[in-house]
């Protein structure tokens, strides 16, 4: 049991550090995209990935965790540079990098309610299962927008993530 919940909540940890960055990232995102369907989705993205950090700190605090300060300053940090870079990078890439980011948030959260599973705690298996759920539809989404770009053409630099 302390083994499940111990890798349960650094998961936690780590999922809410990264929804932070993930939402600086996002907030220069959308301000850097043109068109404005593109925006409204990267900025709907961004509230999304807000949600999810109030929910996963609730789940901290029910498991009597809480974020770790460290991790939360420098994934903001990082957060805040890839916004700014989104600016300079092209259309492209940050495109590229929200949909593999995505994807692995995706795996993540299914992890964490594998553990939540066996701690049995069922509201928090159905939290973390939703909010895979909805890492999948941003990763499909990113991965819609880029799909057909010369990059991902065989031989080019780029590769599709499974």
């Amino acid at each position: 049991m302390n083994f499940a919940k111990n890798k349960l909540i650094r998961i936690l940890q780590n999922a809410h550090a990264g929804e932070l960055a993930a939402a600086r990232a996002y907030n220069g995102h959308w301000k850097s995209v043109r068109d404005p369907k593109q925006k409204e989705e990267i900025r709907r993205i961004e509230l999304e990935e807000l949600d999810h950090r109030e929910r996963v700190r609730g789940w901290l605090s029910k498991l009597g965790s809480a974020p770790r300060p460290a991790r939360e300053k420098v994934f903001g940090a990082i957060g805040s540079a890839l916004g700014v870079l989104c600016h300079v990078s092209g259309w492209f890439l940050p495109m590229y990098f929200a949909g593999r980011l995505e994807s692995q948030n995706t795996e993540e959260y299914k992890e964490a309610a594998a553990y939540a599973k066996e701690l049995g705690l069922d509201e928090c298996v159905a939290d973390l299962l939703d909010m895979s759920a909805v890492e999948l539809e941003h990763e499909e989404y990113f991965r819609s927008v880029i799909a057909g770009h010369f990059l991902l053409r065989p031989a080019k630099v780029f590769f599709r993530w499974s």
